[in-house]
């Protein structure tokens, strides 16, 4: 059987995702870069695999801009056996992705894991809805 999170766990990665999704929209790369895994990964809607530093400079570069993310409901798995958890929002994300401007109803899952005290994202998958 999984163990049981605590609740200082759900209120721990509820924080760290929230930190995440803010610095995703204010274009905040040094932000992300600390609070990310070094291996993490950006798998886009298209199934491309971006590694965390290409993803970051695309960013910096203007080829991902995040205007808002809007969460429409989450869901948080975090009694998985390996001592993972897994986050899963739904967003309406209003982003220029190379050149194009859209509202895109995104699928997020990330995966995150326990490093001393703190919750890292190592991943995430996003989809559309």
């Amino acid at each position: 059987m999984p163990p049981t999170p605590s609740r200082t766990d759900r209120e721990d990665i509820l924080q760290v995702h929230r930190a995440y999704l803010d610095a995703m929209a204010e274009g905040d790369t040094p932000s992300l870069d600390a609070l990310l895994d070094d291996g993490f990964t950006l798998t886009h809607m298209t199934g491309y695999v971006q590694p965390k530093a290409e993803w970051l400079a695309g960013m910096r570069a203007g080829q991902f801009v995040y205007h808002s993310i809007d969460e429409v409901d989450t869901a948080l798995d975090a009694g998985n056996e390996d001592g993972t958890a897994r986050l899963t929002a739904r967003t309406v994300t209003d982003a220029k992705v190379y050149g194009s401007r859209a509202h895109w109803r995104l699928l997020l899952t990330t995966e995150y894991a326990r490093r001393d005290d703190t919750w890292i994202p190592l991943r995430t998958v996003a989809t559309t809805w």
